[in-house]
């Protein structure tokens, strides 16, 4: 079936004129759709749902279209009192009234508006902007806090469910292909050591769940700072993208997993290690952004363990990297051999970096809390 036709089954006026390929994104294969009529014009996003990573897509869509209604009802009550106008994309219905399209293939397609002029950056952009990440992170978990879990599928069991990925680390240990991969790098084993010494500290968050001290809530599940729209007039964040992983789950790893990603202005593919530093500073606007809308749901348990979160989070990257890597690069793309154990000494590095700082993160955590 060709592209075109599969983007004029959806519900958009005007006649399709266009379609270009986006060529960021990992999972996805992504297009965005121009259609005119006599006086306007549409841009839609386009999407085919990657079947290896989501294998039940219609639950992912059945997850967006719960979290989008109840966003939406939830942006439209507040509106008049709102310092800016908030958006989430909404989803685009087939003209026969359906959510996702299926071609004659089996392949699951979805359009979904497109979020206009506004930007996404790779990396913090300065203070400001930290700020602006955190707020609309914030936002979107006081806007989704009173939705009910149990009406979301859990579309990635074992996602940032960290005692699983220790669990499947050791079960690659004892593979021939990790003995071999251990037994040819000193490096693999000084992060095999690295790894042992934090084996106690993994179930921190998941324990704090069963003994009740954390509840279960909705997650974003991907809230890295590209994911995070800034309006390109006024400078401030506008929304969240990217809701194929919203699920339940704790809020802590959005939190930990934001904070990793924007606080590491060296990125993942660094290979100088001593450029890999948690920036405190870009914390700092992170957490006062985050906390001027999560003071609505946050309880003191929850702020108990947001300095855990981070320091987990990041250490859960970098343990899958370096699974994959001790497994033969099975699940992340690499150009190199070696490139996930690169990344595993990355975020291990930065695990460290925040360890070293504990002190100042609390701090900040306290504070910007009050």
């Amino acid at each position: 079936m060709e592209l075109a036709q599969i983007a004029e089954q959806f519900n958009v006026e005007g006649r399709l004129v266009t379609i270009q390929a986006i060529e960021s994104g990992n999972v996805n294969d992504t297009y965005i759709a121009f259609f005119r009529t006599h006086f306007s014009e549409e841009r839609v996003v386009l999407q085919k749902i990657n079947r290896r990573v989501f294998t039940r897509p219609e639950w992912i869509m059945a997850n967006m279209r719960v979290v989008t209604d109840h966003v939406h009802r939830r942006l439209k009550e507040e509106e008049d009192t709102a310092d800016r106008i908030w958006q989430l994309p909404r989803v685009i219905p087939t003209k026969a009234g359906d959510d996702y399209f299926v071609d004659d293939i089996g392949e699951y397609w979805r359009a979904i508006t497109l979020i206009a002029s506004a930007t996404s950056y790779d990396c913090a952009q300065g203070a400001e902007h930290a700020r602006e990440v955190g707020m609309v992170l914030g936002q979107f978990h006081r806007l989704i806090s009173d939705l009910d879990p149990h009406l979301l599928r859990d579309t990635l069991p074992g996602f940032h469910v960290t005692p699983k990925y220790l669990e499947k680390y050791d079960a690659t240990l004892q593979t021939p292909e990790a003995a071999k991969r251990l037994a040819g790098s000193i490096e693999a084993r000084r992060l095999s050591r690295f790894v042992e010494e934090r084996r106690t500290f993994v179930n921190v968050l998941e324990s704090a769940l069963k003994r009740g001290d954390l509840s279960l809530r909705n997650i974003h599940g991907d809230p890295k700072v590209n994911n995070i729209m800034i309006d390109n007039l006024s400078g401030k964040g506008t929304c969240i993208v990217d809701l194929d992983t919203v699920k339940p789950g704790l809020i802590h790893y959005d939190f930990g997993d934001a904070l990793r990603s924007i606080c590491n202005s060296a990125g993942e593919e660094i290979e100088i290690l001593n450029q890999v530093i948690f920036d405190v500073d870009l914390c700092e606007s992170f957490v006062k952004g985050y906390m001027g809308p999560a003071r609505d749901f946050m309880t003191d348990l929850d702020r108990h363990y947001l300095y855990d979160s981070i320091r987990l989070i990041t250490f859960e990257l970098g343990l899958r990297f370096f699974q994959d890597f001790l497994a033969g690069n099975v699940y992340f793309k690499v150009r190199t051999e070696e490139q996930n154990l690169s990344r595993a000494r990355v975020q291990f590095r930065l695990c460290e970096s925040i360890e070293a700082r504990e002190k100042m993160i609390r701090n900040v955590l306290r504070s910007a809390s009050n």
